[in-house]
């Protein structure tokens, strides 16, 4: 039988699709993107990452046979908390429990209740974004489509044994993770903590295995933002926290992945792949240190994060635009006027206590833009002084960070090796 195709291109989930009648194939495969909005002293650079998805279909004409389905066991209660089943129609939820309940048995073939004008290979993406346990799926998938129905072929990254292995590492890790925190602890405290977690543990590597599952972020330590993200997913949804995965763009061109939380009943937006910076070397050799953690996109509004981030459009994602939470307000690093005395005090402040690092981040680029020279060209060599005075330095030595978009300036302290 004559077999007609048809191309098209589509943005980040599906690329060079290929649509016809009736038997498809479905292929995804993802990395992430990243890039770093920093410049250290004079210097700027960035990391980037390819995250793509394709979606290929080859359709054939199929007989239609007699139809029988499995008795359907997981119930709308079960899946009534999950956010992208919500921006389904009555229909594709159906789907969507069908998909699961095959998934979660690993069985080879799904028949589902899809015809020929049904697309389950959304379904079937909206699942693994509500889904991060779902980590034995390859995203991959083949169909057959029937007039009412399809047989819908999802592809499995292990063995069922595998998957068991795996499934309790991951378990393992998680208590692993979830016992560091105090079980009374706030809604905040979790995210941050959760958040902290994931940067101080998990190393950005692109080639790493299994970087688009939790897998790889909880127990293999290394990911990308898609292993980050859903990491980030399930240990929140296991403390019992609304954790979505958000899928978009960063940098105005890269494809990336993150999430929005809930907390006390509002949202934030929430990105762990950019609180874990890659740092350039200055031309001296100096790095900036590698356990720094950027706390710009912890619980923060929509506009905030829109400075390098753009979510899709494609489901209505939930308003942030709540700045309680915001971190440098809350740890008394924010500043909504430019103040030479009451920085200066704080610096020093901050070296009487021997912090590592001053950080002060400003209510709006033109504050930045009135401090900035200053602090550069006077404050920072005066608090220097106090450095070299308190801790009897013949030489001091500090590095800083301009961080424009953002609005903030961080300044790291060298106390000597002595010391």
């Amino acid at each position: 039988m004559a077999e007609r195709k048809r191309r098209r291109r589509r943005r980040h989930r599906r690329n060079n699709g290929c649509i016809a009648a009736l038997v498809i194939v479905v292929a995804i495969g993802a990395a992430a993107a990243y890039g770093i909005p920093w410049a250290i002293s004079q210097y700027s650079g960035a990391v980037r990452e390819t995250f793509s998805e394709s979606v290929e279909k080859s359709v054939n004409v199929i007989q239609a046979k007699e139809t029988e389905f499995e008795e359907l066991t997981v119930t709308e209660e079960e899946v009534e908390g999950h956010f992208y089943y919500n921006q389904l129609s009555e229909s594709d939820r159906t789907v969507y429990r069908e998909l699961m309940q095959g998934i979660e048995q690993m069985e080879e073939g799904i028949r589902i209740h899809a015809g020929r004008e049904d697309h389950p290979e959304k379904v079937y993406e909206y699942l693994l974004f509500d889904c991060p346990e779902f980590f034995w799926c390859a995203g991959s998938s083949q169909m057959s489509v029937y007039e009412d129905y399809t047989e819908f072929y999802p592809a499995y990254s292990c063995s069922p044994e595998e998957k068991e292995r795996k499934r309790r590492e991951i378990d393992a890790a998680a208590r692993t993770c979830i016992d560091g925190i105090d079980s009374a602890a706030s809604e905040y405290e979790k995210i941050r903590y959760v958040y902290e977690y994931l940067v101080d543990t998990v190393e950005y590597d692109e080639d790493a295995p299994d970087n688009q599952n939790i897998y790889s972020a909880l127990v293999g330590k290394r990911s990308v933002c898609a292993g980050y993200s859903r990491a980030a997913q399930y240990l929140l949804n296991r403390m019992g926290i609304e954790c979505i995965y958000v899928i978009g763009t960063a940098q105005r061109q890269e494809a990336h992945a993150w999430n929005i939380v809930n907390c006390d009943g509002k949202y934030y937006q929430m990105d762990v792949t950019f609180a874990d910076p890659v740092f350039l070397s200055s031309e001296n050799g100096e790095t900036v240190p590698g356990d720094m953690i950027s706390y710009d996109y912890l619980c923060c509004t929509d506009a905030q994060i829109a400075t390098d981030h753009s979510q899709s459009t494609d489901v209505p994602y939930p308003a942030c635009i709540s700045d309680d939470l915001n971190y440098y307000k809350m740890n008394g690093l924010y500043y909504e006027s430019y103040d030479p005395q009451l920085l200066l005090n704080a610096m020093n402040d901050s070296i009487y206590a021997r912090r590592e690092m001053f950080v002060c981040k400003f209510s709006d680029s033109e504050v930045y833009a009135q401090a900035r020279e200053g602090l550069i060209e006077e404050l920072f060599p005066k608090a220097a002084r106090t450095l070299g005075a308190e801790y009897g330095l013949e030489s001091v030595r500090y590095t800083y960070i301009e961080d424009e978009p953002h609005s903030k300036l961080t300044v790291f302290w060298d106390y000597g090796k002595e010391n």
